[in-house]
């Protein structure tokens, strides 16, 4: 299955601190908020929505195809994906713009207050999906992921209009966009991906109920944090998906991006609903545990083996023969 993930490609700048937030916003001034944060720490990695979701499915075993704009800064990080399977054949390279800055400062109970500078990303808005297709041989599925919010819909219209799936993830994009434009980038999604509070402002801006939204797309999957995932079809029951088991907090961020490689993992092997949201849980476990979105590592032997302890031996049967992890 060929899938093709567009959206951002970032490198993070993530930094602690070490109180609540909370306890510094004064409730009668919150419309003239100035603080300033003495952080703990800082660590500089890769990031980008797209580019995490590609390289969790390629540490998985697949070959994605990774569509986003970078700058000429772009080149250690391409080979890093590389060697963990994403095909970037398909990035744009900007000759005006540095690739794009994520800054995200995390308090001690994992709340986040982030930025993100646009930079090279601009230009996705540039990208055509047919080349890419040409390239390849087809696609399969496109995942539109946060990005620059022209390109989004753009990717969006052109998907659509070619009669190519698409998954809809807006996610970090939705307090930007309007209620009309998140309308359009959702409407006829296959697989529609947002977190707990996203699914609210989803329904909130667009206006439509959540019954009203499984009119208009397949799949909708929304992850609950550290209560797993709920998947939901027009006309049948909900199915919620337990979370994997940790072995300690990190940090959070690109968590959901590891979920949705893993779904979409899942996906590609046409494995069940059931077991795609497993794959995706276990997936984002293993980021929370690190600090950086690309920090991990995939070992098949362990993987299976908290696959098994997650979600049980026959589910474990059913995906061994899929993952492909590039470590024993």
């Amino acid at each position: 299955m060929r899938i093709a993930v567009t959206g951002s490609i970032a490198t993070d700048h993530l930094m602690t601190f070490p109180g609540r937030f909370g306890d510094q916003l004064i409730a009668d001034q919150l419309d003239r908020v100035s603080l300033s944060f003495l952080v703990d720490d800082l660590q500089v990695r890769r990031g980008g929505c797209a580019a995490n979701i590609a390289f969790g499915m390629g540490c998985l075993g697949l070959s994605p195809i990774l569509v986003g704009a970078v700058g000429a800064d772009f080149a250690d990080y391409r080979s890093w994906l590389e060697r963990h399977g994403v095909d970037c054949g398909s990035v744009h390279l900007s000759e005006t713009y540095h690739t794009a800055r994520f800054l995200c400062t995390t308090d001690t109970e994992h709340n986040q207050i982030a930025s993100f500078y646009t930079g090279a990303m601009a230009d996705a808005r540039l990208i055509e999906l047919q080349p890419i297709a040409d390239r390849v041989g087809g696609l399969d599925l496109v995942l539109v992921s946060p990005n620059d919010p022209d390109a989004m819909l753009r990717h969006t219209d052109e998907a659509r209009q070619r009669g190519i799936p698409f998954a809809a993830d807006p996610s970090q994009q939705l307090a930007r966009m309007s209620g009309e434009d998140i309308r359009l980038l959702i409407d006829g999604a296959a697989y529609l991906f947002s977190n707990d509070y996203e699914k609210g402002l989803i329904e909130q801006k667009t206006g439509w109920s959540d019954g009203e939204i499984l009119d208009r797309v397949g799949v909708r999957v929304t992850t609950l944090g550290p209560k797993g995932a709920v998947i939901d079809r027009k006309g049948e029951p909900s199915l919620h998906v337990s979370p994997a088991p940790e072995l300690g907090k990190a940090d959070p961020t690109g968590v959901g991006d590891a979920f949705r490689a893993g779904f979409l993992a899942g996906l590609a092997w046409d494995l069940s609903l059931e077991r795609c949201g497993q794959l995706g849980n276990l997936t984002a476990t293993h980021v929370l545990e690190r600090v950086g979105c690309q920090e991990y590592e995939l070992g098949q032997q362990v993987f299976l083996e908290r696959f098994t302890g997650a979600y049980g031996a026959e589910a474990a049967a059913e995906v061994a023969g899929f993952v492909r992890c590039h470590h024993p």
